[in-house]
């Protein structure tokens, strides 16, 4: 028996295009998206569309988990329904640049005592 592997053709630069599983394979240009540094952890998107969001247990902050989790419908109130105003849509190629532009080592975290800065 000859095994390949599954790895070897892949290509290094994986470019988005909006067909990816986590989107059900259907084209999407926009993608929701939570400032988790604006967010203060009301919970009614998760109340809303909880397919798509979630509350991070250590920060006590909303994100997005899924981008198919429920019908743009559903997410668009769910973005109606937040106080502050920290979810977004935003075109589907930003999405990596914007999480990645989070620094959460900086939140505080609700409900429990602040963290001593490292520096």
């Amino acid at each position: 028996m000859d095994f390949t592997d599954p790895f070897h053709n892949t290509e290094e630069n994986i470019e988005i295009t909006g067909y990816e599983p986590v989107l059900g394979g259907q084209l999407a240009e926009k993608a929701v998206w939570v400032d988790e540094a604006k967010c203060i952890g009301c919970q009614y998107c998760v109340h809303v569309a909880s397919n798509t969001f979630t509350v991070d247990e250590f920060h006590g902050r909303s994100r997005a988990i899924r981008q198919d989790g429920d019908s743009s419908d559903v997410i668009q109130e769910a973005i109606d329904t937040c106080p502050v105003d920290c979810i977004h849509w935003v075109k589907f190629e930003e999405l990596d640049d914007l999480e990645n532009s989070l620094d959460r080592d900086m939140f505080q975290t609700f409900g429990k005592p602040p963290r001593m800065n490292k520096h």
